[in-house]
């Protein structure tokens, strides 16, 4: 009921607003009594994946918690883990406003945010602050002004800056965002980025005394070749795991519905089917010897139990946290 009440306040303003407003209200709750409006007591439902403890397979999916600025309160909230980002080496402010459109007929969000961060330095600093006892993951991009034959170096930055801090590491190359990385998901430009990035972990592994797991994020807008060829690469590179899906360009769903033809990623439950039928190809040809991560319109225990029985280890939400608030959490960590 209470959040019921507090998403129909936060609907009428406008959606980029209303995130702004709720991550700082977040962030100045955490360590306060005020913290009982979204703190939740759940059951522990312990997963090994990656080589890494998971209190439960429920997890905060990038793009909510772009600075790392509300850890504990997330924590708080009942999550197994939490994924922060995407980060970029510099700070940028990202695509013009308006750019993220709420399409409430079909419980979807449509954002074009570009990758608004402050940095990869100030990024760290949050979570060094952080207290939450779950797993932090820490999804790294790179500058929309790097040239895309330099956006290599962009991910090696910022993999050295949070490999000490961070759970498992997640390289977003499916965002639709940002102008031409989706093409670093194909052929020799996925091989360089991919080989590079494992080397570097190599290293990074033996100057800290600990590996830290690499993910892979792509697009739902892949075609079956395509998957294959990714699911090969991430075979032969050794990639710890991969997470299906980002966002989708495809908006035969929400045809017609208010702010459908907005630029940018669709997520939400109108990606729901098209994130499932993904995993379950990724399963297939990677047959268990890499971990999937399931995001993608999980709003409900029937679309968790869907991810899961159709190859998914571990499970992200965003949108469908969005329209249903902390009480999503807690129904999927009982029921799952």
């Amino acid at each position: 009921m209470m959040y019921r009440l507090a998403r129909s306040a936060f609907f009428k303003l406008d959606a980029e607003k209303a995130h702004d407003l709720t991550i700082k209200n977040l962030s100045r709750f955490t360590g306060t009594p005020l913290d009982f409006l979204y703190r939740q007591n759940l059951p522990p439902r312990p997963v090994q994946i990656m080589g890494i403890h998971f209190k439960n397979p429920i997890g905060l999916a990038a793009g909510l918690d772009k600075n790392a600025e509300c850890i504990d309160a997330f924590g708080a909230m009942g999550f197994g883990f939490v994924e922060v980002g995407t980060v970029t080496p510099r700070p940028q402010s990202g695509n013009d406003k308006p750019r993220l459109f709420r399409v409430e007929p079909g419980e979807g969000i449509i954002n074009r945010m570009g990758f608004n961060n402050l940095g990869v330095d100030a990024l760290v600093e949050n979570v060094k602050k952080a207290t939450y006892e779950g797993i932090i993951g820490i999804n790294i991009g790179k500058n929309k002004d790097t040239p895309l034959e330099n956006g290599k170096d962009d991910y090696l930055i910022c993999m050295d800056k949070v490999y000490e801090y961070a759970g498992y590491i997640t390289v977003n190359i499916s965002s639709p965002n940002t102008p031409g990385l989706r093409s670093l998901q194909y052929g020799e430009a996925l091989d360089d980025l991919l080989s590079s990035l494992k080397a570097k972990q190599k290293d990074l592994a033996e100057k800290y005394g600990r590996y830290v797991p690499l993910t892979l994020k792509i697009a739902p807008d892949l075609d079956h070749s395509e998957l294959v060829q990714i699911a090969d690469s991430l075979l032969r590179h050794n990639i710890d795991g991969v997470i299906g899906t980002n966002t989708t360009l495809d908006r035969t769903l929400v045809d017609g519905m208010p702010y459908a033809h907005e630029q940018g990623g669709l997520s939400g439950r109108p990606l729901q089917n098209r994130s499932t039928e993904v995993i379950r190809l990724l399963r297939d040809e990677l047959k268990g010897e890499i971990p999937i991560i399931g995001v993608g319109g999980i709003d409900s225990v029937v679309a968790a139990k869907e991810k899961m029985q159709s190859g998914a280890d571990l499970l992200q939400v965003y949108s469908g946290f969005i329209y249903h608030g902390p009480k999503l959490i807690k129904q999927l960590v009982r029921n799952i």
